[in-house]
């Protein structure tokens, strides 16, 4: 068999696996009835691994949406949106946006970014591990802050939502109760946003809610800014030693570091 004809033999395949309506292959219809009951069984079986895969990338969806929502919405996606490698785990990667685009998902528009704080989550704890190097913060007593930078922990990770995603989160966690849920629902009937930051404690990730200048001194430094500027960005509002201690005990700071000494093109004035 030619590679040509193996490659629209396996397409063939794939895209019977994949619609629901779809006829089978040539060569398996050839084969009779029980060609046509293994192929349901694999259409069948695909539509529960990729809710599976979903609802363990995505559990604050599938708690938001419930069992039956939650596996007509990745049936739908894995028709919409095929896996194109062979790990699952890296399907359903696009689900925030794809979620946005779905109009019949408008009653949730907290939804998507409630979907993009699982991912974080999902990042936070298959990031790379690293310790906080404390030696390093000698430098900040050494050093202008123009010259030094502050990086964060591979794992963590930043949010910020119109939507309080970090009480959603928390109410549809097993064993929330009412109380959280009433929680959930109060903020979003008052508008409240919220900004986040995921980090590590041990190997689970841990989702810690965030005020504005806060949020905007980490965006500055997972932007690797120098200090003074990111300083700058956080605002007069921003207590720096309060953070630094809560990045200690938190797990959010990996070590200080300094700039690379700024280089000169070289120009007839200034010859190399």
């Amino acid at each position: 068999m030619s590679h040509a004809v193996e490659a629209r033999r396996q397409s063939a395949l794939l895209a019977a696996l994949l619609v629901r309506d779809a006829p089978a292959p040539a060569g398996l219809r050839e084969q009779g009835e029980r060609a046509a009951r293994g192929l349901a069984a694999y259409r069948a079986n695909a539509a529960t691994i990729a809710e599976r895969a979903l609802r363990a990338a995505y559990p604050s969806v599938a708690a938001m949406l419930g069992d039956a929502d939650f596996a007509a919405l990745a049936r739908t996606l894995w028709r919409a949106a095929p896996p194109t490698r062979g790990d699952l785990a890296q399907w359903g990667l696009d689900l925030p946006a794809w979620i946005e685009s779905r109009r019949d998902l408008d009653p949730w528009p907290w939804l998507a970014d409630a979907a993009r704080l699982d991912a974080a989550v999902a990042r936070c704890e298959s990031a790379a591990d690293a310790a906080t190097e404390r030696d390093s913060l000698a430098l900040l007593a050494d050093h202008e802050p123009a010259a030094l930078r502050l990086r964060l922990l591979p794992c963590v990770q930043l949010l910020a939502s119109d939507w309080p995603v970090a009480t959603l989160r928390a109410a549809h966690r097993d064993g929330a109760g009412d109380d959280a849920l009433a929680a959930a629902r109060d903020a979003i009937a008052a508008g409240h946003a919220e900004a986040v930051v995921v980090a590590r404690d041990g190997w689970r990730a841990r989702v810690t809610a965030l005020d504005a200048p806060t949020f905007a001194w980490m965006q500055a430094l997972h932007a690797d800014l120098p200090l003074d500027a990111a300083l700058a960005q956080a605002g007069p509002a921003f207590a720096f030693d309060a953070w630094l201690i809560q990045s200690l005990q938190q797990g959010w700071l990996w070590r200080a570091e300094r700039r690379p000494a700024a280089t000169t093109a070289p120009t007839e004035e200034n010859p190399p």
